[in-house]
């Protein structure tokens, strides 16, 4: 599959998530990520995973050039939803030298699809563990903490 028919599969499934979330149905590590268009400065809404590691809770960013990670940059706060909860956060994001760890750690403890994921999109050369954390200067990661 290349990488266009997986973003386009992927935001497909993105739209359903984003519906089953704002009704109240909230599954696995998936939350809405809302925050604030850097240029339109109208809120955008992406499905997002947050995962918890090593005592913390991140995001990763999982598509080259996704959107939600420039505005994230840009803004001061975000919204994540979960189910009918919402939270107001910070994204504080991790420097390059501490992602790897967090990347490695990711792809090992989670489902394969996970480094797949990874290695699909063009951001890692493999889905292994050590493939991914590699790849730490082409992944964000952000720190989620309490605005």
């Amino acid at each position: 599959m290349s990488t266009d028919s997986y973003r386009r599969m992927t935001n497909a499934i993105n739209k359903i998530i984003v519906g089953l979330q704002r009704g109240g149905i909230a599954f696995g590590p998936m939350q809405l990520l809302t925050v604030k268009g850097r240029r339109t400065g109208q809120p955008r809404t992406f499905p997002i995973a947050v995962n918890e590691l090593s005592g913390g809770r991140y995001i990763f960013q999982a598509f080259p050039k996704a959107a939600w990670v420039a505005n994230a940059r840009a803004a001061d706060t975000v919204t994540l939803t979960r189910g009918r909860k919402a939270l107001t956060a910070r994204l504080v994001e991790v420097l390059v030298e501490d992602r790897r760890p967090l990347l490695r750690q990711l792809v090992a403890t989670s489902p394969a699809s996970v480094g797949k994921r990874f290695a699909t999109t063009g951001l890692a050369g493999a889905a292994s563990p050590d493939a991914v954390a590699e790849a730490a200067d082409r992944i964000a990661v952000f720190r989620v903490e309490p605005a």
